[in-house]
């Protein structure tokens, strides 16, 4: 397998290469209390299409101003495990419900204990700008492994659920040791990366998040969505992890109407 971490690209998807303008704190601010963000939330890759308009909408709503928050997007691991060495996030949004369940059994003194919540369901996609990916119907997903030059990105397993869902299903299509064997498989570090590798032509096929190629309008010959029945369901939990009141109204909103529909809008499944 190759393994590729740490490049100098964006690890996000095109808007990510930072936090969102309406997510960053103004670091030139004239007072700490402006520097100082209110609420920091810790969210999974694949959250960066949609987040900035879901807190957009929650500010509006509270009328507080878009740069009380401040978002830092990784992989659900790689954020559980600065939580876990004492990273001061107030929320957190993970890709599965694994993490945000660890956390609630670990959670020292420190941190208030809360019940992770369910805030959405995550959909995959096989993206391909190199390949006319609509000429691959689900039963002929083997022609990928007989073209051997070709490479087939996902996201990390072990830290990322959008890649462990990815490696079940290429697992359940007796696909993923051929590849691994072939020297086919590109790791990326989370979802956005494989996104990355994937919409550079770095990768000639990726298994990304369905809000991704959304978000960027993919042509109908660039992406086909898996049936969500063919990989474990991608149930998206979060969970609080501070005292501060605004992240227990943050972890309500998320599960409103309101901001259920912006999920919606970028290619989620709704939540029951």
């Amino acid at each position: 397998m190759i393994k590729i971490s740490n490049l100098t690209l964006a690890v996000l998807t095109l808007a990510v290469v930072s936090v969102s303008s309406c997510t960053q704190v103004d670091s030139t601010s004239e007072t700490s209390s402006v520097n100082e963000p209110v609420l920091r939330i810790a969210a999974a890759s694949n959250l960066a299409e949609v987040l900035p308009a879901v807190i957009k909408g929650y500010t509006a709503a509270r009328h507080l101003d878009a740069q009380d928050i401040e978002v830092t997007y990784a992989s659900s691991g790689k954020l559980y495990a600065q939580i876990k060495a004492g990273a001061p996030y107030d929320v957190f949004l993970a890709a599965n419900q694994a993490f945000p369940a660890r956390l609630a059994q670990e959670q020292q003194s420190k941190v208030a204990t809360y019940q992770p919540f369910t805030y959405t369901q995550g959909q995959l996609a096989l993206y391909s700008v190199t390949k006319p990916v609509n000429e691959l119907s689900l039963a002929s997903l083997h022609n990928i492994a007989q073209e051997t030059d070709s490479k087939v990105t996902i996201a990390n397993p072990e830290l990322a659920p959008y890649g462990a869902s990815a490696t079940a299903y290429l697992q359940q299509q007796n696909l993923y040791d051929t590849l691994v064997k072939q020297n086919q498989l590109i790791q990326a570090e989370n979802i956005g990366q494989a996104f990355q590798y994937a919409h550079t032509g770095s990768a000639d096929y990726g298994f990304v998040a369905q809000p991704q190629v959304l978000a960027i309008q993919a042509t109908p010959e660039q992406f086909i969505t898996l049936p969500i029945n063919s990989y474990p369901a991608i149930l998206q939990d979060g969970i609080v992890t501070s005292d501060k009141p605004m992240a227990l109204d943050f972890s309500t909103y998320l599960r409103s109407k309101q901001a259920q529909d912006y999920f919606a809008n970028a290619g989620y499944l709704a939540i029951k």
